[in-house]
């Protein structure tokens, strides 16, 4: 692979305008076909072959109605007077009139009809329903319900507008991810020490990012795509793109500071940090398919999508770099006595008796800490973050609705008056769907009503609604409160219970039912993806035990990887829980809600973290690997590999947490729950495991670290990351002054 991307490496610095104007093309074409063809966004959330899938797919057809996206009005009276009064029916009346020409609108309910009127006589909702899915609802037809909401405030009631069409759509761009790039480039700035290297490390991250993301909003008119697939999406393609490069474009400079030609050292940075790059995207990109295996669609398209950006991020990191390299040919190297110079100078520069350069960089002082008393900091260090996974034992998962929404908010102020006023668990009804082998409407509406009569001898059921035909004359809906919100423990029980009757009334009446609802489609969906947690850890930690002890020849390194790994994972839920779920400093960090964690976090922070921490993994251990290899010094080979790897580690490290925590400000119940976990997951992995736990654990190990019984070598495949291979196609005559296997890893963080 190194000898490949080598001549890969070679090619685009050759052909750089042919290259930047192939990437500038397809990222057009791409805009192009988004502006042209470009189709909705698709929020829903289903599990295919669930009971509360098929039925709700059935009802899509019988009664739309109860299977479309839904609204709804909520009017408050006046202090001290009642929405019964006259005044405000006629109000009530005109909104109703005016909701019901809104485009798509199939039916109206008033409160008079519908009985929804609070026990105080102070609230009233009128019920909307559409025909079609949220995705299809059209912007003017829910501007029309806003616009029928608002004039009745005239009339001196207190209106909100909820109800399934106001959960968030869209992809937020906002001045938090901007700032979020801005401190990336000043990250680069202070790494690189020169403006132009720092700028055109971001410009091909941003090309990347840009054709990534404009090729999945490309496929929308073909594939049912979401807002947090795309939100994802962008905000992975930003963080790994901006940190390829960035290794890379390091070793490019740093052998620029030892005289290469710059044709020849473009070549050798992408044939050995270019070589990480692809093992490292490559392990996120299998992380990020494997939850295609879940059996999730919305899960299978935001892997698949997030994916498709880290592939873009390391073919503009492999293609574009040297490309654009070469449009700066010796003016990315280091001027002479700068302090990027001088760091080069000694990262390369002769050692001590000690094995040590005569200046200790930050890194090296670090890692002689740590290993001092490498005991004390491995139990130091997992006390810590064992202590972080404590609130993780109490995780609890759910599917966020209009109760988590921004408290500003019209749906969440909507949300918050109906559970105050009718009872939380008019926010998430549940519906069951009867159905009799006979299919005449007297027999169908009779089961119905025995059905109904056994519902409400449930706990936790506040009320249950008269059956309601459908068009098929063998079904019957019937509609049950629960006494408990929507994401409530005792509403997944209840409908477990509802579950646990079938047999009874079928056995009584002939009928089988089914739960469905919005309500019961996500609880089955948080379950399913609760059931599929601790299979999809197995299956990440498995892969990563065989990955890394290809490319380090060890069995003691992988299983401290992967303990690490399952270390920060551990962390990052636990501090999820204890801010989202329990809400601790919910205030402070601007959190609107308490309550269970978003179900596909856990999996989404399992997938992009472990990509994530391969990255650091190889880039750093690596390092000392080749000191190991060139020594024989183990305790010296951690020291002096750390001495290679931190600064770069450290800085991507640094950009990753940057870029998540910009979107972590966002105003949207998905996506920021996400950004905080895969921010602090970042920071947790890459300074408590990888350059803290990691270095302790080899120095504890010493020579025993570099371990692999003979027959298990000879079976394992060489993946040659660190591009020694190349020692055998280099010329004789190149500027390089020692042996590419020897720096191949080394000047992946030379700077």
């Amino acid at each position: 692979m190194a000898v490949l991307l080598h001549r890969l490496g070679h090619s685009a610095y050759r052909h750089r305008k042919l290259v930047l104007g192939i990437w500038l093309f397809v990222l057009a074409a791409l805009i192009t076909c988004v502006g042209v063809f470009g189709g909705k966004l698709d929020d829903r959330f289903s599990v295919p072959g669930t009971e509360s899938q098929r039925a709700l797919d059935s009802l899509s057809k019988t009664l739309p109605e109860a299977a479309g996206a839904s609204a709804q009005i909520v009017f408050t009276a006046p202090e001290g007077h009642r929405i019964t009064e006259s005044p405000y029916t006629a109000v009530i009346a005109r909104t109703v009139a005016e909701t019901e020409r809104a485009p798509q609108v199939s039916g109206v309910v008033d409160p008079s009809a519908s009985g929804a009127v609070s026990a105080d006589r102070t609230t009233a909702i009128v019920q909307v329903q559409y025909r079609v899915q949220t995705a299809e609802v059209s912007t003017s037809s829910v501007d029309a319900i806003k616009s029928a909401a608002h004039a009745a405030e005239r009339d001196g009631l207190r209106t909100s507008v909820g109800g399934s069409v106001f959960n968030s759509k869209g992809v937020h761009i906002g001045p938090s991810e901007i700032i979020g790039v801005a401190v990336a480039l000043l990250v680069l700035v202070v790494t690189f020490g020169s403006l132009l290297a720092a700028g055109m490390a971001l410009l091909p991250a941003l090309i990347g990012v840009a054709a990534g993301l404009s090729g999945l909003l490309a496929l929308a008119p073909v594939v049912s795509i979401s807002s947090t697939a795309v939100t994802l999406a962008l905000m992975l393609g930003l963080a790994v793109g901006i940190d390829y490069v960035l290794f890379i474009l390091s070793r490019h400079r740093q052998q620029l500071a030892r005289g290469t030609d710059p044709k020849e050292s473009v070549a050798l940075a992408v044939g050995t940090a270019g070589s990480a790059v692809v093992f490292a995207g490559a392990t996120v990109i299998i992380a990020l398919a494997a939850l295609s295996v879940i059996g999730i669609p919305f899960l299978t398209t935001m892997g698949l999508g997030a994916a498709g950006a880290v592939l873009f991020a390391v073919l503009a990191a492999i293609t574009l770099v040297p490309a654009v390299a070469g449009f700066a040919g010796t003016r990315l190297a280091p001027k002479p006595g700068s302090r990027a110079a001088r760091r080069s100078a000694e990262a390369e520069g002769a050692t001590d008796a000690e094995g040590t350069t005569g200046r200790a960089t930050l890194g090296t002082r670090w890692t002689k800490w740590v290993i001092a008393k490498p005991l004390l900091t491995v139990l130091a260090v997992t006390g810590i973050l064992v202590t972080l996974m404590l609130p993780a034992a109490d995780l609890r998962l759910a599917l966020p609705d209009n109760g988590s929404a921004p408290h500003a908010s019209t749906q969440r102020t909507a949300y918050d008056t109906i559970s105050a006023k009718f009872g939380p668990g008019f926010n998430g009804p549940l519906l069951v769907l009867a159905e009799t082998n006979d299919r005449t409407t007297a027999t169908s509406s009779q089961v119905g009503a025995q059905v109904a009569a056994k519902l409400r001898t449930l706990k936790n059921v506040k009320a249950v609604l008269p059956p309601e035909p459908t068009s098929d004359p063998a079904q019957s809906v019937v509609t049950v409160l629960p006494n408990s919100g929507p994401d409530s423990v005792r509403t997944d029980r209840l409908v477990r219970d509802i579950r646990s009757a079938a047999s009874d009334l079928r056995a009584t009446t002939g009928a089988s039912i089914a739960v469905t609802g919005t309500t019961a489609v996500n609880i089955d969906v948080s379950n399913r993806l609760s059931d599929s947690l601790l299979p999809f850890v197995a299956i990440v930690v498995g892969l990563s035990l065989l990955l890394l002890m290809m490319v380090f020849r060890s069995l003691v390194i992988p299983v401290k990887a992967a303990v690490g790994f399952l270390l920060s994972v551990g962390a990052s839920l636990g501090l999820v829980v204890a801010v989202f779920q329990w809400g601790w400093l919910a205030d402070v960090l601007g959190v609107p809600h308490s309550g269970p964690v978003v179900s596909f976090l856990p999996i989404i922070l399992i997938g992009v973290l472990f990509g994530l921490a391969m990255d650091y993994e190889v880039f750093l251990v690596s390092g000392m690997r080749e000191e190991w290899a060139h020594t024989g010094r183990a305790r010296q080979s951690v020291v002096d590999g750390a001495r290679h790897s931190v600064r770069v580690v450290t800085a991507a490290a640094l950009i990753m947490f940057t870029v998540f925590a910009g979107f972590f400000p966002l105003d949207d119940s998905l996506i920021k729950p996400i950004a905080f976990a895969l921010a602090v997951g970042v920071a947790i992995d890459a300074f408590a495991v990888r350059m803290t736990l990691v270095p302790a654990v080899l120095a504890l190990a010493g020579r025993g670290a570099w371990w692999l019984p003979a027959w298990l070598d000879r079976l394992l495949p060489d993946l040659d990351v660190e591009g020694s291979s190349l020692q055998k196609v280099v010329p004789a005559d190149s500027a390089e002054p020692e042996p590419v296997g020897a720096g191949g890893v080394r000047g992946n963080s030379g700077e």
